[in-house]
């Protein structure tokens, strides 16, 4: 995508972030809440294979929603589901019902990339900057208000109730705003995320994480389709003449 020189119509109006991953460190904050609860209840547990496991149960969550195998159900309920079963399978017992909810709310308490603030700070003075995540409502708000996630307004499948990569997801911003899909724009750390928006007409961000599932795991590489591929939020405002 090339960036004009002075204010264009084909800048996008409107950046839609992908949240978990894209804007916070998942993994990293449940390591370190996972770290904090054990050593006040003495659990000897391998905390970064308890995140990869909570997490792993994300995708597999909504897919029972998206089939009509449960009703709707926010992902504050997905995840406290998915909770039981990897403590269970962690061997983990002992936590009062009050803990487990305190756990699961993690959640809402996820730490920012280090360039997430000031790069969406910097963004929004040229665009709309709005979360577009699977996350609820409540999570979304609760999150930004610790994090100092400076949106213009909140996002989220639950309020189309579907879950992405459902195309109701992804369209929300243009029919809110009364503007055509390529006046939005999706940024994302996934690819397949952002390959599900562009199908929809939206354009596309890559912002490569490269420590969202640890030390040694890659990014896939950028998509020659994607229009900007940025290192991070910074450079993305820079990409678009933020």
């Amino acid at each position: 995508m090339q960036i004009p020189d002075s204010p264009n119509e084909t800048l996008p109006e409107i950046l839609l972030f992908d949240v978990f991953g894209t804007v916070v460190d998942w993994r990293g904050s449940i390591i370190r809440e996972g770290e904090e609860l054990g050593r006040r209840n003495n659990l000897d547990v391998d905390w970064a294979a308890f995140a990869d496991a909570w997490r792993g149960k994300y995708q597999p969550s909504m897919d029972r929603v998206r089939r009509g195998e449960v009703p709707w159900t926010n992902l504050d309920a997905l995840h406290r589901t998915s909770l039981e079963e990897v403590l269970e399978e962690f061997g983990v017992t002992g936590l009062s019902g009050e803990e487990k909810d305190h756990l699961n709310r993690v959640w809402h308490r996820l730490d920012p990339w280090p360039d997430a603030v000031p790069g969406l700070a910097r963004l929004k003075r040229r665009h709309v900057v709005a979360p577009l995540s699977n996350g609820n409502v409540a999570l979304l708000t609760n999150m930004a208000k610790r994090a100092g996630l400076a949106w213009d307004l909140i996002l989220s499948a639950e309020l189309v109730r579907c879950y992405k990569p459902d195309p109701e997801t992804y369209l929300l911003a243009a029919f809110l705003f009364d503007l055509p899909p390529e006046k939005v724009m999706m940024v994302a750390a996934h690819p397949d995320d952002l390959r599900a928006a562009a199908e929809t007409g939206l354009r596309t961000a890559y912002v490569p994480r490269s420590l969202e599932f640890g030390p040694g795991v890659q990014p896939e590489p950028p998509d020659p389709a994607f229009d900007v591929t940025a290192e991070d939020f910074l450079d993305l405002a820079e990409k678009l003449g933020a």
